[in-house]
């Protein structure tokens, strides 16, 4: 998993760098619309597009038998009962492209959540900063030895707090300047570094930084903690909303769901794909 984030996180930045100057919306549209290309490609090259537009028929048929027979219990029981059979034989036709087309959005929206879902370190307002050790790396009833080297920029404005039920080590940090930064935290015996993005724009920013396979398809904007005496470092950038056009302030993700299913059937009809 490390490896194919490696690879996608240049790719998903360089998709992303045209519209990272324009308002949010304005990526999260592009993106959703060339989404919605990919799906209609996909459904219309490994799906039966026959048998699915029969089984809609058929659907169609039920629901205008409903509506016809209104007052005949048994009539409707039937066509409910056909219509739950065609559902169940369109989800059928339907798991091919599916399988081709959830992966990849997956891996996708766990990248664009990193572009999206949070804004850069506030000048000047202290966030956060977290690190988990490994039950191994200190002693019940003592406080571990953690040491952070802050780049010029970077201010730690509390003493390290030691919570022991949790084996997290937590400090307040402030950004004093905009730019990137990289933070040095020299545990009891090992050393590990955590990206810091302080200001606006844009960009792909990690709060955390953490290891296993599914953390990492989770969090994949940060190469994951190698195994050792970290289990995870948390820089708590605040969470925002994305601007639509000044219509309505909406998680990006909800936006890219509702504009790519949007787009996918408006254009189905000139793809000539059956969804």
């Amino acid at each position: 998993m490390s490896f194919i984030n490696s690879l996608l996180r240049p790719l998903v930045d360089l998709l992303l760098a045209p519209w990272s100057s324009f308002a949010p919306a304005i990526g999260v549209t592009v993106v959703s619309l060339i989404t919605a290309l990919a799906i209609l490609l996909v459904f219309k090259y490994t799906s039966n597009q026959k048998a699915l537009e029969g089984v809609k028929q058929k659907i169609h048929a039920g629901l205008f038998e409903i509506r016809l027979y209104n007052d005949d219990f048994r009539a409707i029981l039937r066509a409910q009962l056909d219509i739950l059979r065609a559902n169940v034989t369109y989800v059928r036709h339907s798991m091919a492209p599916m399988i081709w087309t959830l992966p990849p959005l997956v891996l996708l929206i766990g990248q664009m959540q990193f572009h999206y879902g949070y804004e850069g370190l506030p000048l000047g307002e202290p966030v956060l900063l977290k690190v988990e050790l490994a039950e191994s790396a200190y002693s019940p009833g003592s406080k571990p030895s953690i040491e952070i080297d802050v780049p010029a920029g970077l201010t730690l404005e509390t003493p390290a707090v030691w919570i022991p039920t949790l084996g997290e080590m937590a400090w307040r940090l402030t950004a004093d300047a905009p730019g990137d930064y990289e933070l040095r935290i020299h545990g009891p015996s090992e050393m590990a570094t955590k990206s810091v993005h302080a200001a606006g724009g844009i960009v792909r920013r990690s709060p955390f930084r953490i290891r296993g396979f599914w953390n990492e398809i989770l969090y994949p904007a940060e190469a994951p903690l190698p195994p050792g005496e970290f289990e995870s470092i948390t820089v708590m950038y605040p969470e925002v909303d994305v601007d639509f056009f000044g219509l309505i302030e909406i998680h990006w993700m909800i936006l890219y769901f509702i504009l790519a299913m949007v787009f996918a059937f408006a254009l189905r009809g000139p793809f000539g794909v059956t969804l």
